[in-house]
């Protein structure tokens, strides 16, 4: 029995090893020459040589496996082995950067393919634990099931939640093996969502409501709505495999995976989990898109708005572009606030209806008025108060609706002794210079977060104890700082 290995990528190691001290030859052809001393060291027979030049193969071999790096190379490889031992079984590894096309190749070629999708998908699932980790292997056992092309549909003239949640999915289907598609009925007419499927150059498919879409598809997903002929032209008779949501339906639903979560602002948020869990980076496309969808829904994180939704936004905007949400919509938001909001929203204190929350270093102290504005939407949540630090200075800014408190007599109170702070009586804000502590290191700014926040924090909920109050309430309006008056 002689074993060809051709190519040694990650893969082609993990394969070697299992194939090393079974009964037989091993013969290992790589070009990378570090590869080879390392082989030999183990004593396993390595040529160094190109793996794509048959003149390197040996003269006969029962078993070849094709273990490169490169989906090109080993579709090359697989050609050249298959003509050279016609009769050996051989198994292929598609590459690390494999497409759609290249394992349809390669099948044609390979009594087996290893898909490299699907071997770091059962990777993630088999080390995540808890009711996430049964939610992600539910939904990754359920897309592998489909024995042809998903239909990944969103409700009748999708709107950007919709749209992104689709092309989510469409991305999670294809990292589980199988292939989908994001489809729709009606029309996509609002300009600003033709605007964000133009420029993102999107491809979603406009079904046709006169032809049975179980002709053609395999299996169906609906992201956004829940049931098959409510919100959608699908037939109503038709057994969804997959349902992601956030509205809370009127009457059970029926599927094999079921996500209905009304606990969030947006169903795009949902989908961000899913990738953020099975460790997919989502494209330009795919993260700028979801980021929109979570924003239309919650109405610029006005509405329905969760910690979740927070969480999801800012995890996308490194990957997003800002510059197509300027041309789909001018946004409410830029970076630097959204990236404030999030740790305000993970760093909060709650006690009560009264939230403060130090977000640490900041790069813009507009933001923390913004942030303090956003938490207010917060259920069950009247007063804010929000700082950070940045140029030796702390800075804070707080907002209360709904109550007698008089927030800038309380901050005075609170804070003048060591800084300057006052305001009106529903928006404030403080300055605090941070003085020594403002010199500590960069491997010191942990604990002088951790200071600024039991300073702050300390005096301000110690205040609010016998806090002073105010008859009126006045309207909403910009804060201002002590020093701008």
């Amino acid at each position: 029995m002689r074993r060809l290995v051709l190519g040694c990528g990650t893969v082609g190691s993990d394969i070697i090893e299992a194939l090393t001290g079974r009964t037989g030859d091993l013969h290992v052809i790589t070009d990378d020459s570090g590869r080879v001393s390392a082989l030999r060291d183990e004593h396993v027979a390595a040529l160094e040589a190109d793996p794509r030049d048959p003149d390197n193969y040996p003269d006969h071999a029962n078993l070849v496996v094709v273990a490169g790096a490169s989906a090109t190379a080993n579709l090359t490889v697989a050609d050249r082995a298959r003509e050279r031992f016609p009769d050996a079984a051989l198994v292929a590894y598609a590459g690390d950067d494999a497409t759609e096309a290249d394992l349809r190749a390669l099948r044609e070629l390979a009594d087996r393919v290893i898909d490299p999708i699907g071997v770091v998908a059962d990777r993630v699932l088999d080390v995540a634990t808890g009711a996430t980790a049964e939610r992600l292997r539910g939904l990754v056992r359920t897309l592998r099931s489909v024995e042809g092309t998903l239909a990944v549909v969103a409700h009748d003239n999708p709107d950007p939640d919709a749209i992104a949640s689709a092309i989510a999915l469409v991305r999670i289907a294809r990292f589980a093996g199988t292939d989908a598609e994001a489809c729709y009925y009606g029309d996509i007419s609002h300009q600003e969502n033709r605007a964000l499927v133009n420029l993102l150059d999107i491809e979603m498919r406009q079904l046709d409501p006169d032809t049975d879409p179980r002709e053609e598809f395999a299996g169906f997903a609906l992201v956004d709505h829940s049931r098959p002929g409510v919100n959608d032209s699908l037939p109503e008779e038709i057994d969804p495999l997959v349902v992601i949501d956030h509205h809370p339906p009127r009457e059970p639903i029926d599927a094999e995976f079921l996500d209905l979560r009304d606990d969030v602002g947006a169903t795009s948020t949902l989908l961000v989990e899913y990738l953020d869990r099975l460790g997919v980076t989502p494209d330009t496309q795919v993260a700028t898109a979801l980021l929109y969808g979570i924003r239309i829904d919650t109405k610029d994180f006005t509405r329905e708005v969760s910690e979740a939704d927070f969480d999801a936004a800012a995890s996308l905007l490194s990957h997003a572009d800002a510059s197509v949400l300027d041309r789909v919509e001018s946004p409410s938001f830029d970076p630097a606030v959204l990236n404030v909001l999030a740790r305000a929203i993970g760093a909060r204190e709650q006690r009560g209806s009264v939230v403060a929350s130090c977000v640490g270093e900041i790069a813009d102290r507009d933001a923390l008025a913004q942030a303090a504005e956003r938490l207010l939407d917060m259920e069950g949540v009247n007063t804010t108060l929000v700082y950070g630090y940045r140029d030796g200075v702390v800075y804070a800014s707080g907002r209360t609706r709904g109550t007698d408190l008089d927030l800038g007599e309380t901050l005075r109170d609170a804070l003048d002794q060591i800084g300057s702070a006052g305001g009106h009586a529903d928006m404030a804000g403080a300055q605090i210079s941070l003085g020594i502590l403002g010199d500590v290191g960069e491997d010191s700014k942990e604990s002088l977060t951790e200071i600024v926040r039991d300073i702050v924090a300390g005096r301000f909920f110690e205040t609010l104890e016998d806090a002073p109050a105010t008859p009126t309430r006045s309207a909403d309006r910009a804060v201002s700082f002590p020093d701008e008056g």
